[in-house]
């Protein structure tokens, strides 16, 4: 056993298959996602979801057939091919659709109907019935029974949606309910109008500061390399001054109590000076631990330094991780494209039932119900899945760079030769870590759920538990996901399964706490200043630009679209940088644990960080 403790590490030495039953298990889940997509299309539910289909269970512009116990099933709709509601305003926010009967009819009224003579004469010239089937035209203002079957006068003016044959009304105005949330935030529709319209005029201002701000990601990756040491000493002497200032603070303000209190002795000012004195006690306290950590972390912040230093320099040799994060954001909205198109399909799957007032809704019987869950499962998962391939692909790349000793024999590209080996022996252990990810994600998102449900129901006590778990699963789950990442590193450098691999780098880390926790404050408040920094300096060219506009209400909407575009684009690539910092950290640990230095066993290291 104490040989299996101390099993060497080989970098890059043999290449084998990891996880394959894991991998099985994500390829049948997968298939499982391709069933409920073809399931939901062969029971009709695409042709419903891009025809539209009536209140009686009609699909528009086909023929039908007769649903059992419904009158106007059955019918041959092949020439009215919209359709359209009689109450398009009646919104059902609960249940999200709108309560109203629904036909298939020729065309849409392109222009208002105030009576129903209007809606008769509409369908006499366009061929166009707006009430229900069983009125003819000709009864439309003499049958009593046309107040219910006719549209809700006066029937406003509506297009078809494009793609989806539905008739929706022109102006907006009428769904005022549904967005109801927005129009409290801008109540006076005219400032609404001037933001969109400034955001119209100053739109090629926003694309090239959004530019502005991907090109200055890229700058800042390139030379964070030779700004980190001063970006520490600030961080450094900032923490320094704050710490003394307010202890310094405080303790005058004591002084100053004691003088003026001599002359009134009450008890006020004597809780007063009592709680003062407390204070700038804890504060000095305080500031003497930090300076004493800050002394025993010297080392390891100046490890930080190096390892940064390292850092740009291995983009410099791999210049295509800069384009990590596109990739994978492209394959993320292809997925979630089409997650959304099935679940849009989901929602009109079923078999006709008909419901208390008559009409049909469409309904999944039995254990199908269930079809939901396992595709919001996918969703998760397979989005974990994504983001673990592009931590693995990063961590491939960084320790081949790492274990060559001569960078001139780096292969053509490392990060194809990382992607190559990842599809070829690593998938099941991406399969794995997202999964246990998702396990973590799940039960915080039911909790979420029932939190939202139950606002004001629940007493304070039970808001408080639940607030307690969601907080404990959300530490676990960044927990989990930095163990997962070095559990990536550690199977790119040994080709061990994920719990080997996990195991392995969680010794490593255990071993390296303080270098750990030195590497994780000091790296992170350093990337989130280089964050800082581009969404400061992306918003600053705005307001230079967006000065020749007066109207400072308008500037507010394109100066927030560019800085929010600004931090996501910083965040993505300063999250490769994390990365990268990670994986050369884990690597660096590893090469210390195993060589020394001696003839046979030289270190693997750049020489910055010996």
């Amino acid at each position: 056993s104490h040989k299996s403790s101390k099993r060497e590490w080989k970098p890059l030495e043999d290449h084998s298959c990891t996880d394959v039953p894991w991998l099985l298990l994500f390829i049948l889940f997968c298939v499982g996602m391709g069933f409920i997509c073809g399931f939901s299309i062969a029971t009709g539910a695409a042709a419903r979801l891009l025809s539209g289909y009536d209140s009686y269970g009609n699909i528009c512009g086909q023929k039908n057939v007769k649903v059992e116990g419904i009158t106007n099933s059955g019918l041959d709709l092949t020439h009215k091919k919209y359709v359209f509601f009689l109450d398009p305003c009646n919104i059902d926010l609960v249940h999200q659709r709108i309560k109203s009967i629904a036909l298939c009819v020729s065309a849409c009224p392109r222009k208002e109907l105030k009576t129903l003579a209007d809606i008769q004469k509409f369908a006499e010239t366009n061929g166009s019935t707006l009430c229900s089937y069983e009125l003819q035209p000709s009864e439309y203002t003499t049958d009593p029974r046309a107040a219910k079957l006719c549209p809700k006068y006066p029937v406003p003016e509506s297009a078809p949606i494009p793609f989806f044959h539905r008739c929706a009304p022109v102006n907006i105005s009428c769904y005022a309910k549904f967005a109801e949330a927005l129009i409290t935030f801008v109540s006076d529709s005219s400032v609404l109008h001037r933001l969109i319209s400034g955001v119209m005029t100053s739109k090629e201002i926003i694309m090239g500061l959004c530019l502005l701000s991907l090109v200055l990601s890229m700058i800042l990756m390139v030379i964070i390399r030779y700004i980190s040491r001063v970006l520490v000493w600030i961080l450094t002497i900032l923490v320094i001054l704050g710490s003394l200032g307010g202890t310094g603070v405080l303790w005058w303000l004591y002084a100053k109590q004691r003088i003026s209190a001599s002359a009134v002795e009450t008890q006020i000012a004597k809780d007063n000076i009592q709680a003062l004195l407390i204070y700038a006690i804890s504060a000095t306290v305080f500031t003497v631990v930090l300076f004493l950590i800050m002394l025993i972390m010297r080392k390891r912040v100046a490890l930080t330094i190096a390892l940064f230093h390292v850092a740009g320099k291995v983009f410099i040799h791999l210049p295509l991780l800069v384009f990590q994060p596109f990739w994978t954001f492209f394959v993320l909205i292809l997925f979630w494209t089409y997650w959304i198109i099935v679940l849009l399909f989901l929602g009109t799957t079923g078999g006709p039932v008909p419901n208390e007032e008559g009409f049909v809704e469409f309904q999944m019987i039995g254990p199908l119900k269930y079809m939901w869950w396992y595709h919001v499962v996918g969703l998760i998962w397979i989005s974990e899945f994504i983001l673990a391939c592009q931590q693995m692909t990063v961590a491939g790349a960084v320790v081949t760079y790492y274990f060559t000793r001569e960078k001139r024999n780096l292969p053509f590209t490392p990060i194809l030769a990382s992607v190559n080996r990842l599809v070829c022996y690593h998938l099941g252990t991406v399969a794995k870590g997202s999964f246990i990810i998702t396990l973590v994600k799940i039960p915080r998102m039911i909790l979420m759920y029932i939190h939202t449900q139950l606002k004001g129901k629940e007493n304070a006590c039970a808001r408080c538990m639940l607030k307690a778990c969601i907080c404990c699963l959300w530490c676990l789950e960044k927990c989990l996901t930095y163990l997962n990442q070095n559990a990536y590193t550690a199977t790119a450098i040994n080709s061990t399964n994920f719990c080997t691999s996990a195991k392995d780098a969680f010794v490593i880390l255990v071993e390296n706490a303080l270098r750990v926790a030195a590497i994780n404050t000091v790296g992170d408040f350093m990337l989130f200043l280089g964050k800082v920094l581009i969404v400061c300096s992306t918003g600053l060219a705005g307001i230079m630009l967006l000065n020749y506009q007066r109207d400072y209400t308008v500037w507010v909407l394109p100066l927030i679209i560019v800085c929010l575009f600004a931090f996501l684009v910083a965040h993505c690539f300063l999250s490769i940088y994390e990365m990268v910092v990670d994986v050369l950290f884990l690597c660096f640990a590893i090469d210390t644990k195993y060589n020394d230095g001696s003839p046979g066993r030289e270190f693997y290291m750049d020489k910055v960080l010996m």
